[in-house]
């Protein structure tokens, strides 16, 4: 009889990794409870069931097995490709934005499941691939189609954000799949071409305002430019150590707009502090590390480009969303995950935690773990 009293599909998990997540969690529940004024509801409660019943998914997903995310690559791609046309065709409009597909029972927001699957799919891609092609044009165009596509959709919604975590990473599995860097010099001076171009023609009203503010923050700081005006204002004002609990007056005082969302970062600064926010960042980078970290350790080019993609596009969420509350990018709505109220980050964060851990449950069934 075995001595072993833990089974083996729990001790094959990463539960340092687990702890700091769920670490994550909790501390963002304690702060959208300081919120609402200390008060569980109307955030608080309704964030930490998701979050729990979600992480429980995370783990359930990580039972899957590599081939199964390899397979499926492609067609889950097609499928919320589909969804997404679905969205511009019948979808429910809620703010302006016409972003969810009303099934009745459930509101789903299809570019959301799209952030992994471009992953997987541009990773499939160059799985397929023969190293040899790789340098050459015909491995790029069918990337930036399966990049593009989703991209143009998401920008249609208008949901800016999204479209350029999409980009981002698309773009990031293309990178280390080994396409030649002059290539994304020479993408890179194009975008920076077509940006003004596209702030004159493409974008809407709102999202122009919003880069004409992050150039010039004073332009407009009780208009357009109130929401990182007050969030700086927040941040800074917590110090080194923070006002303490339930002490914040710019969240309090509804001074600070949207702090328990998009600049709830903010929120949490002024009552944590410089110290708080540090050690915040630095629970992300230890997820992050791992991400990577399990990536490098993978066998095969599918595993390792789609533990790398999803590592990075957790760590796009992070920095984008602390560059944009501290006036270092436009506002463009990306959430701080596990820690900002709503249910769209933290889906994303944890499926790809979920196809992380699975990766990773590979790679320790190969001998010398």
């Amino acid at each position: 009889m075995s001595g072993r009293t833990v089974p083996e599909g729990l001790a094959r998990l990463p539960w340092k990794v687990i702890l700091l997540v769920i670490a994550i969690g909790v501390f963002g529940q304690i702060v959208l409870y300081s919120a609402a004024g200390g008060s569980f509801s109307p955030w608080a409660k309704s964030q930490g069931l998701r979050f729990f019943i979600l992480l429980g998914g995370a783990i359930a997903i990580s039972r899957v097995p590599e081939r199964i995310w390899k397979a499926g690559a492609l067609p889950v791609y097609a499928a919320i490709l589909v969804a997404l046309v679905l969205v511009e065709l019948l979808g429910a409009i809620k703010g302006g934005s016409q972003r969810w597909l009303d099934l009745g029972f459930i509101r789903l927001q299809p570019s959301e499941f799209m952030k992994p699957a471009i992953v997987l799919a541009c990773a499939k891609f160059y799985d397929l691939l023969p190293a040899g092609e790789t340098r050459r044009f015909s491995a790029v165009w069918p990337a930036a189609l399966l990049i593009g596509l989703p991209a143009a959709f998401v920008m249609k919604q208008p949901d800016l954000g999204t479209a350029l975590m999409i980009c981002a990473g698309g773009a990031t599995v293309m990178f280390l799949a080994g396409i030649p860097l002059r290539l994304f010099v020479g993408g890179a001076l194009a975008v920076a071409v077509a940006i003004p171009l596209a702030v004159v023609f493409a974008l809407h009203d709102y999202q122009r305002n919003r880069i004409m503010i992050f150039l010039d923050p004073e332009s407009d700081p009780l208009g357009t430019g109130y929401h990182i005006s007050q969030s700086k204002i927040a941040i800074g004002s917590g110090g080194l150590w923070g006002k303490g609990f339930l002490n914040g007056t710019q969240s309090h005082l509804d001074y600070l707009p949207e702090g328990h969302t998009d600049f709830v970062f903010a929120t949490m600064a002024e009552e944590w502090g410089l110290v708080g926010g540090c050690l915040l960042i630095l629970a992300f980078l230890l997820v992050i590390r791992w991400g990577i970290d399990v990536a490098q350790a993978a066998e095969g080019r599918f595993a390792r480009l789609t533990a790398a993609g999803l590592a990075t596009t957790i760590f796009f969420y992070v920095a984008i969303n602390l560059m944009m509350v501290m006036g270092l990018a436009p506002v463009v709505g990306i959430p701080l995950p596990l820690v900002s109220f709503g249910s769209s980050a933290q889906l994303t964060v944890l499926l790809s935690l979920g196809i992380l851990m699975s990766i990773d449950r590979q790679n320790r069934r190969r001998p010398g773990w």
